[in-house]
């Protein structure tokens, strides 16, 4: 158990009143972590403590900030056996996905720094003789990130590394699922010497989370918001924002397709598919959640893949064997699945491997024959439980494809790459691959979706533009004349 304290102005700090909440194990219901449950005049104090340090923060030049980024992803690296514990307490992921999520969080850490240099505006002709106008990208103020638990470095880290080194000051509200894992993010910044005031962290019951988010949005200084969560909580959040015209970056829920055309590889869309659908036990937003494969080939890739699902092993992820499958993060994942399951199953879908769950340990389930009138065809499982829908042709692939609310990332697999790529342009999200997974991550890349799905986009150059304001400013170097 580990008694954790928010990070305020650089000094590590009890909640008001000392409030506490607990995070369990989702295993065995054993008490992996005690931290602050901050109030919201915690969370004002947190967003003062940034106003005051943006002061200073963004006069800073693009190599302090460099180096001082290039410091904490090492220090980010230094902590991966810690990372491993609290994720796997906490949240009852694999070692695995611990280890990949601190890779990915350290290069993201590594191109942030990068992005100092590259914060560049541009001169602008003018119509008016001596007008030297330029538009001028700088620090917006202020920036609140909200980190879910289910990719808990990546995306606290995507939250704060961007708008760091654009030479904004940052309030991190970790998640209620993982605050020791998120806590270990802010001890790296904080030991690689960012001053005071410049990166705070807050952490709150989950009863509390509405206030303490809305504390936070009203407050003059604050100037930007990014959430990364489910698509409920997002409208929620935008709807706050909107409130204070606060600009926000929203990365939400996902029902991904993956589509197998009729002249796919079939090995390798099933190798893609298995990584897509069971990765993290399903809790990606890009997890593949629709496998959409055409009738001439669907016999052999369900065959295939349901072997490969078979085979996944399952397991308590604090054990001494590697597993791939860990635990889901509680027992209410465990009952929208089975429900979801039960209903496919009464409407006539034929379940292959896996089936209903006791305990969050879930298996590889594969669902086959799904229709739209099943609830997983449309519901975002975000779990271990995924639906075959069989199509007649690639039109029809497209529009099951596009027959959802949510819109984050896809994948097509097809040997034609013309064809497949002109599939690929067909399918409305922010992300999509041909003969890829639709889980994948890279800390340059413009990463969002649309519909449903969020938007704004995290990753390289779409980060800075997310996270500076455009200004228009101009120089008149000669005298100018004027009608009165």
């Amino acid at each position: 158990m580990s008694d954790l304290s928010m990070l305020i102005n650089g000094l590590q700090v009890n909640a008001e009143k000392n409030a506490t909440f607990e995070r369990r194990n989702p295993l065995d219901g054993s008490v992996a972590t005690r931290a602050p449950a901050a109030s919201p005049a915690d969370a004002v104090r947190a967003v003062e403590a940034a106003a005051e340090a943006f002061k200073t923060w963004r006069d800073t030049g693009p190599g302090e900030r460099r180096m001082l980024l290039l410091k904490a992803a090492e220090k980010m690296e230094a902590k991966g056996s810690q990372f491993a514990a609290a994720v796997a307490a906490e949240t009852g992921a694999t070692g695995m996905w611990a280890g990949f999520n601190v890779m990915l969080a350290a290069g993201m850490v590594r191109e942030a720094a990068s992005l100092t240099t590259q914060i560049a505006g541009e001169v602008i002709p003018s119509d008016v003789p001596g007008s030297l106008a330029m538009g001028v990208r700088q620090p917006a103020g202020v920036v609140v990130g909200i980190a879910p638990w289910n990719a808990p470095i990546i995306l606290a880290v995507r939250a704060v590394a961007t708008p760091l080194a654009c030479g904004n000051t940052v309030v991190l509200k970790g998640s209620e699922n993982c605050p020791r894992t998120h806590q270990l993010i802010v001890e790296a910044f904080q030991e690689a010497g960012f001053p005071p005031g410049v990166v705070n962290y807050v952490t709150n019951a989950p009863a509390d989370a509405a206030a303490v988010v809305e504390a936070m949005v009203a407050h003059p200084a604050v100037r930007r918001v990014n959430f990364t969560g489910s698509t409920k909580v997002g409208r929620l959040i935008a709807q706050t924002c909107a409130r204070y015209l606060k600009p926000a970056v929203l990365e939400l829920g996902g029902k991904a397709p993956l589509l197998v055309l009729d002249d796919a590889d079939i090995d390798d869309a099933v190798n893609g598919a298995a990584f897509g659908c069971f990765a993290n036990s399903g809790q990606i937003c890009m997890s593949t959640e629709r496998i959409i494969v055409d009738e001439k080939v669907a016999d052999e890739f369900v065959r295939k893949f349901v072997a490969k699902a078979r085979a996944l092993p399952l397991g308590d992820p604090r054990g001494a064997d590697p597993v791939v499958l860990g635990s889901v993060i509680g027992m209410g994942t465990v009952q929208h699945c089975n429900a979801l399951i039960d209903d496919a199953l009464a409407q006539g879908a034929r379940l292959l491997c896996g089936g209903r769950a006791d305990t969050t340990l879930m298996p590889a389930t594969v669902l086959d024959y799904v229709t739209p009138q099943m609830r997983i065809y449309h519901e975002e499982t975000f779990g271990p439980v995924k639906a075959v829908v069989r199509v007649p042709d690639t039109e029809a692939a497209i529009a099951c494809a596009n027959d959802n609310e949510y819109g984050l990332s896809a994948a097509v697999y097809g040997r034609d790459i013309a064809r497949a790529f002109n599939v690929a342009r067909r399918i409305e999200s922010g992300i999509c691959h041909v003969n890829a997974p639709t889980v994948h991550d890279e800390a340059q890349m413009p990463f969002g979706g649309v519909k449903g799905s969020g938007m704004g986009r995290f990753g390289g150059r779409a980060g800075i533009a997310e996270f500076t304001d455009l200004r228009w400013i101009t120089v008149q170097t000669s005298p100018r004349h004027y009608p009165f």
